[in-house]
């Protein structure tokens, strides 16, 4: 029998007070001051876990994580009330993660400490940019003051592992405002950032009616600037976009890369699932009804809550955990490639050979390395390695 991964549990909070324009996550604007259905969204996501609860066969969660759409539209007293439930449902590990996305609007400052007391221990704050430019073009409802003062109320709070997000390659941006942009945020210290270049994703406004975007060469020279900057900052880049003060990593975003479990509750959430056959794992997609309204719904729906279900392919197996592990900058022991996708390592040695001599893979009998030319072409060194 097959060992199964680690098991993690995401959340989802689909609303929000306005759709960013770039966003293509499963959020829906609901302007400011809206009243949110949380008795009913509480016992929906209570629900929807002890429908699940039989996947998880009484497995340790070793991270939460609650995105969205805007977490923090929530009270404190929401999250108290969920995490106590769950408690009475599933083993949590004793260093476990429990991650809230916050938007930096003022509206939410006064809740850090209830967020804190009902058992969150890592917030990430959404602060994108502190350049008021920046920020109106993206839509954002904040401005920069606002993120730095959110993140001394956290601070405040006691929370001592916040993650800021922040993008580059926005409208109008040049190097010097990526590089002040950095220069406010470490700044304020926090303990990770996620640093990562804005793309027009389909199904988006900035899609529709796309933006004037940097060149290539200043997108270029922004990034160099600021993997450097960062790096003399002394934070450690562990993936493409993430960056962290030594072991703080994001161990949730970790238990993804590396092809680990997850449970996922709320509307739209995704979770993989893996359980032990005859002939190595096997692992399954699921994810719930995406729209509020209909979520909301299917708490007295006998179908449920799960809107679609997916084995993956064992054929695919072997481009679903690359896409994942090569993501990583130390990649991962090459011995897990085998027990992840089924499949002999044998089969991987010849690409691997065709892929170091073409510079994407790091010399490493070991590991499965991108290199620095791999990460740059990660979409090639994917259709590389990936079994057909």
């Amino acid at each position: 029998m097959s060992a199964l991964p680690p098991l993690a549990l995401y959340v989802h909070v689909p609303w929000c007070v306005r759709k960013c324009p770039y966003c293509d996550f499963n959020s829906h604007g609901v302007g400011y001051g809206a009243e949110l259905p949380e008795a009913a969204y509480l016992e929906a996501l209570i629900a929807d876990l002890d429908a699940d609860l039989p996947l998880a066969a009484g497995r340790e969660l070793v991270s939460i994580f609650i995105g969205g759409g805007t977490p923090s539209l929530m009270s404190a007293d929401f999250y108290r009330r969920f995490i106590a439930e769950l408690r009475h449902r599933l083993p949590l590990a004793e260093d476990i993660e429990i991650t809230l996305e916050a938007n930096p609007g003022t509206v939410e400052h006064d809740r850090f400490e209830g967020y804190r007391a009902a058992g969150i221990n890592r917030l990430s704050l959404g602060v994108q940019s502190f350049q008021s430019s920046q920020l109106s073009a993206l839509g954002r409802i904040h401005s920069g003051d606002d993120a730095k003062h959110a993140f001394e109320q956290a601070r405040a709070a006691g929370f001592n592992n916040i993650n800021l997000d922040l993008m580059h390659g926005l409208p109008g941006q040049d190097p010097a405002l990526a590089e002040d942009d950095l220069h406010q945020a470490l700044a304020l210290a926090p303990e990770h950032l996620s640093w990562y270049q804005l793309t027009l994703e389909p199904n988006t406004e900035f899609h529709s009616h796309p933006p004037t975007l940097p060149e290539e060469e200043t997108l270029w020279n922004i990034q160099d600037q600021g993997h450097a900057r960062l790096e003399t900052a002394g934070f450690r880049r562990y993936e493409i976009s993430a960056y962290s003060r030594p072991g703080r990593e994001a161990r949730h975003n970790l238990n993804y890369w590396t092809f680990g479990d997850y449970l996922g509750i709320g509307a739209g959430a995704h979770g993989k699932l893996s359980r032990s056959g005859e002939q190595g794992l096997e692992i399954a997609r699921r994810w719930k009804s995406r729209q509020p309204e209909s979520y909301l719904r299917r708490l007295n729906d006998p179908r449920g809550f799960v809107a679609g279900h997916q084995p993956i392919p064992e054929q695919d197996l072997g481009l679903e955990f690359a896409m994942n592990a090569l993501r990583l900058i130390d990649g991962v022991p090459l011995d897990t490639w085998a027990r992840h996708t089924n499949r002999p390592l044998e089969m991987l040695e010849r690409r691997l050979l065709e892929a170091r001599k073409k510079g994407l893979l790091v010399e490493d009998p070991s590991h499965l390395r991108a290199s620095a030319q791999g990460l740059l072409f990660l979409n090639d060194l994917l259709a590389m390695v990936s079994d057909d």
